[in-house]
């Protein structure tokens, strides 16, 4: 029996690992007491035993089982995997990132050392690293210069069950390498596919029927509530939760609460503060701590921290706490029941990031939260009749997603056929062949022979660790004599946002950045305040000033540097155009121009693609203006279809970019 709270299991496992409590020998170093206090610790030489015999394997272990943390150093510890390197993928950076410290400091080595970590403009490696932690992204980057992944000798894809895009086209390379691998008498290929929850059977029979080993986790009984009636405004419902919990619980017992982005959770952090000032003495303490993907890891690192005497720790969370981080003192976990995620529609070509609710499988990994250190309650901000309606599994994002990256990087790993690609999940063939016009409209690809191939631009696109898009829009630069510039915005646009926007001081924000902006659109200003950062050295009184977020800018020139380097391996010319804005818009009008809007005489925009309805989101420079052209990075939905990071152009240029493309679209208008 699992205990109250948890999900039920999707099978019966085949291989039962049982934990046993360990015998705490005398005296060894805390790490070691730590390491030998966890539920793997006791299977360690069964678990050895089964994977050392096995091409692949799939290990469910239930959250704070230790299977993350311990497994990497048992296999290297035993002489599994040592002829090469130990690699294990994370779908998050902050994850990847927070495991390698985490074991390099149980090994007592130096991050980089025998322990490194590979994230997205981000590499602490060397050729001492034999336990490697990297996004699963990286990982594929890597089988682009080299698809039999020649460097690794065991490959362990954890929190499979996220099925983010590159993980499921991970699982393909991965299992195509592996058997290569054998075909040519190589040194074989480990795959471990590990998770603590997911569709066993589809994962064991991809894998060739691998084995599926279980452990057992230290979870505590969880008690789970749900509303009575459906909740209009599920932020007032979890503000409303907070405080009550706030007020009748005692100060050790922290809240983890469940929301979908960035801004919703300033917002939130901001409004727990400034009731928590004015609550009536002998209340405890709050201290309110925002989590998301882009913090700086130092500020995502307080959320470890206990909280003072007499204080209680809140954390508002997207659902990056879902799975890759365990966080010490939770015994509330408030689940609000929504994320944000993508959705495309290839029969418009919309990718939509939009508010939505989760998975049952979601839902209960996020109750496990509260159940790691004792029992614990789960407050479900949804009725239980909703949660009975909830899909049992998250939807695959390559089910879910615009493919064109995708098709781009099998292309660039020379799979013989892109079209018959051994996706776990298939994705829908309106999806597949949307993403390959995007791509022979971008000039990406050609077909040859009835074979799709990549171009010599195609080729060079792959190089870029970005969206096709933004590729092309560094390789079109040089024709228009502004890469310095496009680098910046390119960089820009891939970090977080370097914008920091407070609610409350909102007049505050606008005042001060009025003198950065453009009447060109979001690109120009962001271009502008980048060089106003430089041109005081990156100084962090100044980002405070100008609401800056002094660390994404400081990753922005990285990003930059790095970008500009692969400029360099590819023979570009690197030129300015300084103060010439109209080449830059030149520019992005000729690598976005799929992405364009029109002025319609009612004041209103529809995109020129598919003639969608669309309106300037608030936070655009351009929101209050009415250009006649625009194009625009992406779309945002939420009341209504919104327009992000917008530039304004020239109807002419975009015509210039793609006369075939457009000539069609006419065309189809007139019919």
């Amino acid at each position: 029996m699992r205990p109250p709270g948890e999900g039920p299991p999707a099978k019966r496992p085949k291989a039962m690992l049982p934990a046993r409590p360990a015998v705490q020998p005398r005296g060894p170093p805390p790490a070691e007491q730590q390491r030998r206090s966890l539920p793997i610790f006791p299977v360690r030489g069964r678990l050895l035993g089964h994977i050392r015999g096995l091409d692949s394997a799939v290990v469910i272990g239930e959250t704070g089982s230790g299977k993350t943390t311990q497994i990497p150093q048992y296999l290297y510890e035993a002489g599994i995997g040592r002829q090469g390197t130990i690699a294990v993928t994370q779908p998050r950076r902050v994850a990847a990132i927070a495991l390698a410290t985490r074991v390099s400091d149980e090994k007592k080595t130096e991050l980089g050392g025998l322990v490194g970590y590979s994230v997205r403009f981000d590499d602490l490696t060397s050729d001492e690293t034999r336990i490697k932690f990297l996004t699963d992204g990286m990982l594929l980057r890597e089988a682009i210069g080299d698809p039999l992944l020649r460097r690794y000798s065991v490959v362990i894809l954890d929190e499979a069950h996220e099925r983010t895009i590159h993980t499921d086209v991970l699982f393909g390379v991965v299992k195509a390498a592996q058997k290569k691998r054998k075909q040519l008498g190589k040194l074989p290929l480990k795959v471990i596919v590990m998770s603590a929850t997911m569709d066993v059977d589809l994962f064991s029979e991809y894998f060739n029927g691998a084995p599926v080993l279980y452990l057992e986790g230290r979870q505590y009984p969880i008690q789970v509530f749900y509303t009575r009636q459906p909740q209009s405004d599920y932020l007032q419902a979890a503000l409303v939760t907070v405080f009550q919990i706030h007020q009748e619980a005692p100060s050790a017992q922290d809240i983890l609460v469940f929301l979908t982005g960035q801004e919703e959770i300033e917002g939130m952090t901001k409004t727990c503060r400034d009731i928590a000032k004015h609550l009536p003495d002998g209340c405890p303490q709050m201290m309110v701590i925002p989590l998301y993907a882009s913090l700086p890891y130092s500020q995502q690192h307080r959320i470890f921290r206990a909280a003072p005497k007499d204080c209680r720790k809140v954390i508002l969370s997207t659902n990056i706490a879902e799975t890759s981080i365990t966080i010490p003192g939770i015994k509330y976990v408030v689940d609000t029941g929504m994320v944000k995620a993508k959705k495309y529609r290839p029969e418009t070509g919309l990718e939509v990031l939009a508010v939505q609710w989760v998975s049952k499988a979601q839902a209960w990994q996020r109750t496990g939260r509260a159940g790691r250190e004792d029992s614990g309650i789960c407050y479900r901000l949804y009725t239980e009749n909703d949660f009975e309606k909830l899909n049992q599994m998250t939807i695959p994002e390559i089910q879910r997603c615009n493919l064109s990256s995708v098709m781009l990087q099998l292309l660039a790993l020379r799979i013989p056929n892109v079209l018959t690609f051994d996706f776990m999940s298939k994705p829908s063939p309106e999806a597949i062949q949307a993403a390959i016009e995007q791509l022979v409209l971008m000039g990406a690809v050609e077909r040859k022979d009835n074979q799709l191939v990549l171009t010599p631009l195609g080729r060079k696109m792959a190089a870029f660790p970005l969206e096709p898009k933004f590729s092309k829009t560094i390789l079109l630069s040089p024709k228009f004599h502004c890469t310095e510039e496009i680098l910046t915005i390119v960089s820009l646009l891939s970090v977080d946002s370097v914008l920091y926007n407070p609610p409350a001081r909102r007049d505050e924000v606008q005042s001060v950045r009025r003198k950065f902006i453009s009447s060109e659109g979001d690109h120009l200003t962001l271009l502008s305040i980048y060089r106003a950062f430089r041109n005081v050295n990156g100084n962090k009184g100044w980002c405070r000033e100008n609401f800056i977020n002094s660390r994404n800018m400081m990753l922005v020139s990285d990003v930059r540097a790095q970008l500009r380097d692969i400029c360099v391996k590819l023979s570009m010319p690197i030129e300015s155009s300084r103060s010439d804005t109209g080449n830059i818009r030149r520019c992005l009008a000729h690598s976005l121009f799929m992405n364009a809007a029109e002025l319609q005489p009612d004041g209103s925009y529809r995109t020129v693609d598919s003639h969608q309805a669309v309106a300037i989101h608030p936070s655009s420079v351009l929101f209050h203006c009415k250009p006649a052209c625009v194009v625009y990075n992406g779309l945002l939905h939420t009341n209504k279809c919104y327009m992000r990071d917008l530039c304004v152009v020239d109807a002419d240029w975009l015509y210039d970019a793609a006369p075939d493309y457009f000539r069609r679209k006419l065309q189809a208008a007139k019919n």
